[in-house]
């Protein structure tokens, strides 16, 4: 709000005091008879409260208030002539120019909870998974008994003629020396089985078993049938694992309270953009997640990539189960809900490949979106019971909130940037004297400090992981808009 007079504008401030000032004042330093209370358009607080001191203070000084159309000789009706019929274009504009109002207030709403939500998350999951990095440190590792115990690997497989031969041959390599390889070819239409046979055939280590098409959970049901040793070590087809990631996943259940252990699955093909930010995304997201989970004890996911289970407690649970379409985390929930435990192993490494087209990771992240869904539904007794601790408190409630409420209108974030960036240009080019950049400045801060805090975030993440390369982290930028 300003005063404007002939050629000089006052400030906020003392203004009221000045407007009556001047106006009563005989001799005024500023000249000219016309105070113009002028709010830009923008923040009318301040007019709204000079206003009643203003009136109050002139009447009681004598002056009177009469309307312009008084001064100038204009009855009512010719000041605010009636208006006429709404013709069929006010009608389609008026709910037009309404919708597009509320739109912007919802983007603009939606785009403060995004951010909030974000932050939150950024901030839980890097002091978290820093606490849990501290933990693993100092945490007593336990040794393998010599001879090792014999135990068992589950590879199924569908149409997967072209890696199985790598995958089994990784698991050989490793520098656990007593395992067996149950390859479970679910169905394929591909050479899986004929790869196996020809690159196998003459190693008792491995054992090949072609089955009708039932799915991942059915497969590995038969595998564990055929499973020997108090440990299971679970893998995907496509996943490579490092020499030592068996010894490391398999020395944590000499305690007889774990029942399933998670390795540190990262992106094998970094091929191109796709992979790269899957890459990126396994890193500063799903393993910094797990890690922060397995800081309060309650990790929701023991990934399919790579884990190890105890055979028992999976026996006791019926196996693997076959109703989601995300039976890893759907048998690492019934495990904590029985009272076993569930652990995380960064040092255990798999390098699995990723969906390198935009076709393939929609597929992937639909199932499990759809799975994670499934296993919340059927697990809903834990949210919020305090008696299954920070699982029902945090874990299973932080996945509602930013696997999903968060992944909703995180785009709208982008959205609501761009729509700010739109109107505030139009306002510009209409309003160019009165135009206020103050809410466009606050849209940008807000989305900066907010890439600044995930970009910390990725970083601290990338700390934590060993031989990580630092190229990736230019991409999280991108990877927010892709």
């Amino acid at each position: 709000m300003s005063i404007q007079t002939t050629g000089c504008i006052l400030q906020p401030g003392t203004i009221v005091d000045r407007v009556i000032e001047q106006v009563t004042d005989p001799n005024p330093v500023i000249s000219g008879h016309v105070i113009l209370l002028h709010d830009s358009g923008g923040d009318r607080s301040q007019t709204i409260a000079a206003l009643p001191r203003i009136i109050d203070s002139l009447r009681a000084k004598g002056y009177d208030f009469v309307p312009i159309s008084e001064l100038a000789g204009l009855s009512r009706d010719q000041a605010m002539p009636p208006l006429p019929p709404l013709s069929y274009a006010q009608l389609f504009s008026l709910p037009v120019f309404m919708t597009l109002n509320w739109v912007g207030h919802l983007l603009t709403g939606l785009f403060v909870l995004a951010i909030c939500l974000g932050v939150a998350r950024v901030l839980f999951l890097t002091a978290a998974g820093l606490g849990n990095k501290r933990a693993e440190q100092r945490r007593v590792t336990p040794q393998l008994p010599e001879p090792p115990p014999l135990q068992t690997v589950l590879i199924p497989a569908y149409n997967e003629g072209k890696v199985i031969a790598g995958a089994v041959r990784h698991i050989l390599a490793s520098d656990y020396s007593n395992l067996g390889v149950i390859v479970i070819d679910d169905g394929s239409a591909d050479d899986t089985s004929e790869q196996v046979r020809i690159h196998f055939a003459d190693d008792p280590r491995v054992r090949l078993f072609s089955v009708a098409n039932g799915g991942k959970a059915a497969a590995l049901n038969i595998g564990l049938k055929e499973a020997r040793g108090h440990v299971v070590v679970a893998l995907d087809a496509d996943t490579h694992f490092e020499k030592d990631a068996i010894s490391k996943l398999v020395r944590w259940f000499q305690d007889p309270t774990v029942g399933a252990v998670a390795g540190n699955a990262k992106v094998g093909n970094r091929v191109n953009m796709i992979t790269r930010w899957q890459a990126l995304e396994y890193v500063t997201s799903h393993n910094l997640e797990r890690r922060a989970l397995a800081a309060l004890g309650c990790i929701t996911v023991v990934p399919g990539a790579i884990g190890a289970w105890k055979r028992e407690a999976l026996e006791r649970l019926g196996g693997f189960p076959a109703n989601t379409l995300a039976e890893d985390q759907d048998l690492t929930l019934s495990l904590l809900t029985n009272g076993y435990t569930v652990l995380y192993d960064s040092s255990a490494i798999g390098w699995t490949e990723a969906p390198d087209t935009i076709r393939g990771l929609v597929k992937q992240r639909f199932r499990w979106a759809f799975g994670t869904l499934q296993c919340l539904w059927k697990h809903r007794r834990i949210t919020l019971r305090p008696r299954y601790g920070s699982l029902g408190l945090i874990a299973i409630p932080q996945i509602w909130l930013f696997q999903f409420l968060l992944t909703a209108v995180a785009p709208l974030v982008d959205l609501a940037l761009i729509w700010q960036i739109i109107t505030s240009s139009l306002q510009l080019l209409q309003h160019q004297d009165q135009y206020d950049p103050d809410t466009l400045r606050k849209v940008v801060a807000y989305y900066l400090i907010f890439l600044v805090i995930d970009l910390g975030s990725a970083t601290i993440a990338l700390l934590m992981e060993r031989r990580e390369k630092w190229r990736l982290v230019p991409l999280l930028v991108l990877q927010r808009f892709g």
